[in-house]
């Protein structure tokens, strides 16, 4: 059955029907087969991997769903990789996220009104969630216009601008929100010369960072965390995406400095930490500190790379920019963004754009050499029509 009779139509989705995923491809009911290059939206970052299913599948055996008053063995070791992975503090759980954003912008409303601080800054062309909260954080006004009004207080600087983030910083900061890499916003990484600025801003008016690792975090830029590509000290880390391995669960890393601002009864998640995802995660972040496998993902986003800089130098006319970190690149493509990506549908790819105009790279973490060099020739076929 495909019939869009009974969904709300939020997306437009692919005229795909999925019969199952092994490992990094995509079967359909009608019997064709793709690579999967943007991994369910940085979601499947291990693919199918069965370990993972297999943790889920026997924490199932024992139970679905515990409250949040019991203790969970598999939440908690996760909880305590995230922490020494990260930084001293303590982990909340989500769902999702807009959830882990929601969570945040919670902390940061007590917070500030504790220290006399209400603004809270965000980058245009940001993106951090549709729920209201996040959606006021998220710096596209398509995304908010017809929400609109949201909450009060937020501003929003331009990404990579020293100057327009100074300009707006003051003693009345409570926090800033930030994404090392903007996906939604055109694959664009932080630059060392903004982050050096940040910095010191931060020092001066006291204010929160967050960082939202919520696509970028977990290996997709190579390190743990993205944020751990730059000489940045966050306050709050936003999780989710990659972190269930295909179930929905979210995370917000809290400094020490900020553990008790919450208490109980301020915020809570009834299926926030459900045991079957964190067993799942558990699996996942067991997988991404294996030394073996961190050095496999540099060694094959370095080829990838190569492949795509060649790609870029004989074909400038196409491919005006190529910019990322590690297995998280954009192409930018100008007006050939969809035709490209509808004919490597057509050739047995799955691509992503983000920006209209940019081909947002996001395979899985699992990719080979050889699933790189199908994806390249297959790019290269389109591009070199063109």
């Amino acid at each position: 059955m495909n019939d869009e009779r009974y969904i709300l139509k939020t997306y437009n989705r692919l005229d795909l029907e999925i019969d199952k995923i092994r490992g990094n491809y995509i079967y359909t009911k009608d019997g064709r087969k793709y690579l999967d290059f943007f991994s369910g939206i940085a979601v499947n970052n291990l693919g199918y991997d069965r370990d993972v299913i297999k943790a889920m599948t026997d924490k199932m055996q024992d139970y679905t769903h515990i409250s949040n008053y019991f203790y969970d063995s598999d939440r908690d070791e996760l909880a305590r990789i995230l922490i020494e992975s990260s930084m001293e503090g303590r982990v909340f759980y989500t769902n999702s996220g807009a959830e882990s954003t929601e969570a945040a912008l919670k902390l940061i409303r007590k917070w500030g009104k504790e220290n006399k601080k209400n603004k809270i800054l965000t980058a245009k062309n940001s993106f951090h969630g549709r729920t209201t909260g996040a959606l006021a954080l998220t710096g596209q006004k398509k995304y908010r216009k017809d929400f609109e009004p949201l909450i009060s207080g937020v501003d929003y600087f331009t990404f990579n601008d020293s100057e327009s983030l100074a300009s707006m910083v003051d003693e009345d900061t409570a926090a800033v929100f930030l994404e090392a890499v903007q996906g939604e916003g055109g694959v664009i990484p932080l630059t060392n010369e903004f982050v050096e600025e940040l910095m010191k801003l931060k020092n001066k008016y006291n204010f929160l960072l967050v960082m939202d690792e919520i696509q970028t975090g977990l290996r997709r830029c190579g390190t743990m965390f993205a944020y751990k590509n730059y000489n940045i000290k966050p306050d709050l880390i936003l999780l989710a995406k990659s972190l269930g391995g295909g179930l929905p669960l979210g995370a917000v890393i809290v400094s020490k400095h900020l553990e008790n601002v919450l208490s109980v009864g301020d915020h809570g998640s009834t299926f926030g930490g459900n045991p079957v995802a964190c067993a799942g995660g558990l699996a996942v972040l067991t997988k991404l500190t294996n030394p073996i496998f961190a050095e496999a993902i540099k060694e094959n986003a370095s080829y990838l790379y190569k492949k795509l800089f060649s790609l870029k130098k004989s074909y400038p006319e196409v491919i005006k920019d190529l910019r990322g970190i590690s297995m998280m690149l954009g192409l930018e493509v100008g007006e050939y963004a969809l035709m490209i990506k509808e004919r490597a549908m057509k050739e047995g790819v799955l691509i992503n754009i983000t920006g209209g105009t940019v081909i947002r790279i996001i395979p899985p973490l699992t990719i080979t050499s050889n699933d790189i060099n199908l994806f390249i020739n297959v790019l290269e076929k389109i591009v070199s029509t063109i």
